[in-house]
């Protein structure tokens, strides 16, 4: 089985939110099961049941975040960079220059594990981070997207 690639980043994100599972969200559930359970009836008390569906969803991330990351490919994305020269590969962040829509966007290359376009992490196997890898600073790259081909210039690539 292939490990997923995942920048160093977004390893230590995922990280992060397991602490804050298992330290504060967990036993905050737990402690509203224990009150939910004080008050009798268990079959028809609803913050039980809701206090016990929220410790499903918990669990469930928690051993999401674990067997994410245990399986995970950690890249630096730094050491990358050095070793890449001026050409795009996983984890640069490109700065387009979108010919059709005479705007400037940048985007991050990722792991499909932490790929999220509302933050401009795209994942390395979108359409757009396919058609920029291995491309340079001032090429020009059309990408087909699901509206039709996209003109892209490339302003500038960094690694961090």
């Amino acid at each position: 089985m292939s490990r997923a690639p995942i920048t160093a980043k977004g390893a230590a994100k995922l990280n992060e939110e397991l602490k804050e599972l298992k330290t504060v969200q967990r036993p905050k559930v737990i402690k509203a099961i224990a009150v939910a359970r004080e008050h009798g009836d268990l079959k028809e008390n609803a913050e039980y049941h809701a206090a016990r569906e929220q410790q499903s969803f918990i669990e469930g991330r928690i051993k999401e975040i674990e067997g994410t990351v245990t399986n995970a490919e950690i890249i630096d994305v730094a050491a990358v960079g050095a070793n890449a020269g001026d050409r795009i590969v996983f984890g640069a962040t490109v700065e387009l220059y979108d010919v059709e829509a005479d705007k400037e966007v940048t985007y991050q290359i990722v792991g499909e594990l932490e790929a999220d376009i509302k933050h401009n992490l795209i994942s390395v196997t979108s359409p757009i981070a396919r058609a920029l890898i291995g491309k340079k600073v001032d090429d020009t790259v059309d990408v087909q997207a699901p509206g039709g081909i996209r003109e892209y210039e490339i302003i500038s690539v960094r690694y961090e």
